[in-house]
């Protein structure tokens, strides 16, 4: 109700003068111009090559600026109307310079083709709701540049990232991916999950009660997930090792742990002991081949070694904690 509100008090495109819509162009530019230096700046230590792509894409829609801003001038004078994207309804809302911060190199690709894209798509509608023929010959002008942003895009891309490099970045960006979340989040799955075996199941077979095995299993998933994310986070502060932020690391190691032990918690809600325990077995059964096939992929242990490590690391856990249950 209150995303209506706010909507309700733009303009509507077609509402806009033909000097409101030049004034419109002039302004989404500079907007354009200042996100891909900004791009620029969070890649530049990474990834200098597609790092310098958006510094010439930023003076590239520097460039169409002063074109539209000469075109302005003559047309108009001196004095450009103060309006924006988000004063107009029906275009698309980008981020905050703090929610993109954090982008991936393809995000921020995506991205700046999404952006060219509304671009051009904003002079085409405009042409075709306009019938008065200067103002169609205006919108056509900037239509053909933005169609000409594409195209310039394309030749800095090529000209500055190779698949060569762009192979080089995205394993980069593939490391770091691995390093900030799947290797603390991994390790924290294999404590959470293996770990816990032993407490739930001797808890279960001690008591033979399901509502206080759950609750024996959610304070160690719960606990192992606070101890293993601080522990992560305040060991390294990422600086040195270039394993990212402590916050991601952290948080990563803390769920992933919280969960791998609130997997075969969960089934001890259902009150007959029996079919909590075998649905907790079989749960058990998937989580230890999801982590031998997670190590598989992004660790490049070879299967049937992480298999043997986790499976049957797991199963003797698990054998363990029955035993002692039943001592």
């Amino acid at each position: 109700m209150l995303a209506r509100l706010l909507s309700s008090s733009k303009r509507s495109f077609f509402s806009l003068s033909e000097q409101e819509i030049l004034a419109l162009a002039i302004s989404s530019e500079e907007d354009d111009a200042r996100i891909y230096l900004a791009y620029a700046d969070q890649l530049r230590a990474q990834y200098p090559k597609s790092a310098k792509v958006f510094e010439d894409m930023a003076e590239v829609e520097h460039t169409h600026r002063n074109q539209l801003i000469e075109m302005h001038r003559q047309r108009f004078g001196e004095r450009i109307p103060l309006i924006r994207r988000e004063h107009v309804r029906g275009f698309y809302d980008r981020k905050p310079d703090w929610l993109r911060a954090n982008q991936s190199l393809e995000q921020i690709r995506a991205e700046a083709e999404t952006m060219e894209q509304g671009a051009f798509r904003f002079y085409t509608e405009a042409i075709q709701r306009t019938s008065d023929a200067s103002t169609r010959k205006l919108l056509g002008d900037l239509a053909l540049a933005e169609q000409g942003h594409e195209e310039i895009a394309s030749m800095l891309i090529e000209r500055h990232t190779p698949e060569d490099v762009k192979e080089e970045e995205n394993e980069s960006a593939r490391r770091q991916f691995v390093l900030t979340y799947v290797q603390p989040g991994l390790a924290g799955l294999m404590d959470g999950s293996v770990s816990t075996l032993a407490p739930i199941f001797a808890a279960a077979f001690a008591t033979g009660d399901t509502w206080q095995t759950f609750l024996v299993g959610l304070s160690a998933s719960v606990g192992a997930g606070i101890s293993m994310g601080f522990t992560e986070a305040a060991h390294d502060d990422g600086k040195l090792s270039g394993r990212g932020s402590p916050m991601k690391r952290g948080l990563a190691s803390g769920i992933m742990t919280a969960l791998g032990g609130l997997g075969h918690t969960l089934p001890y809600l259902i009150p007959h002991f029996w079919t909590a325990t075998a649905t907790a077995a079989a749960i058990v059964f998937f989580e230890l081949w999801a982590i031998a096939f997670i190590q598989n992929k992004y660790m490049d242990t070879p299967f049937l070694r992480a298999a043997m490590q986790v499976v049957l690391g797991g199963s003797l856990v698990l054998a363990a904690g029955i035993l002692i249950g039943n001592g």
